[in-house]
């Protein structure tokens, strides 16, 4: 595969074909996210090694639906085995794989303990505190006040956003031509640089949309006097938003990356 750089505006197209994709087959889409919820759930249950093996299993599952979304750019039905296709690889980059999921994991928990240390614990007890009834409007003010607050979470956004180039396009790169960890952790970062463009439209329109429908759910539920039913729309719109996020990400791969033969086929109708 090859690097190319793309016009800022494929950041839109992206989102476009996201969605088409996913309106295509959206319960085998629903079914590949389900999936993979299911699975994070068992391994989250697992003492002691559960926490990291939820982490390392994000960039699986963002391959995942790389996978069946190419199914279906290819004109095929995705299903929901594609959540184990990357495990089928040869051995060696299914062994590069795992070292990605491993450098995810330790890199995560880096992360959330160098937040930690800087808001002094100050995130996870709003958290508690918000999920707990008993909590005066008092005492959720002094949570929201408490220093060190704000540092910590923008510390986290910021290192969050940071730790997703080098791992955006390794997975695949790995799966699919073959790269070893560190190569493809390199070439995954210098894609996302030289697409800093697209990458910087594609994250605002999917900013845009959220806020916007954010927006339109709260005024119609105030205008019909019904606005606890905001809650109730907003779970489901954010699975849907999710799983079309996820649909998303082979565009932005098959743009980045194509083949020294052809161009990775689009879906039909993005042309």
């Amino acid at each position: 595969m090859k690097l190319q750089t793309v016009p800022a505006a494929r950041g839109v197209l992206w989102v476009r074909q996201g969605f088409r994709a996913f309106f295509r087959y959206p319960m085998a889409f629903a079914a590949l996210f389900a999936a993979s919820m299911f699975t994070v759930f068992v391994l989250a249950l697992l003492p002691v090694v559960g926490s990291l093996l939820v982490l390392g299993m994000l960039p699986l599952v963002s391959l995942a639906f790389m996978v069946a979304t190419r199914v279906v750019a290819e004109g095929g039905r995705p299903s929901a085995t594609a959540l184990i296709e990357p495990l089928r690889a040869h051995r060696p980059r299914v062994r590069a794989l795992l070292w990605l999921a491993l450098g995810y994991a330790a890199a995560t928990f880096a992360v959330v303990w160098l937040s930690d240390l800087v808001d002094g614990g100050a995130l996870e007890a709003l958290f508690d505190a918000s999920t707990t009834a008993q909590t005066s409007p008092d005492a959720m003010a002094t949570r929201l006040a408490a220093p060190g607050l704000m540092s910590g979470l923008l510390l986290r956004v910021g290192l969050a956003g940071l730790l997703a180039v080098p791992f955006w396009h390794a997975p695949a790169l790995v799966f699919w031509d073959g790269h070893g960890a560190a190569q493809a952790l390199f070439s995954s970062t210098l894609a996302c640089w030289r697409n800093r463009g697209a990458f910087v439209l594609y994250s605002l329109v999917w900013f845009g949309l959220i806020l916007a429908f954010g927006i339109a759910a709260s005024l119609v539920f105030s205008l019909i006097g019904a606005p606890q039913l905001f809650a109730v729309a907003a779970v489901p719109m954010s699975l849907i938003f999710t799983t079309v996020f996820y649909a998303s990400l082979y565009f932005t791969f098959a743009d980045c990356f194509v083949t020294a033969e052809s161009d990775p086929a689009p879906v039909p109708g993005t042309a």
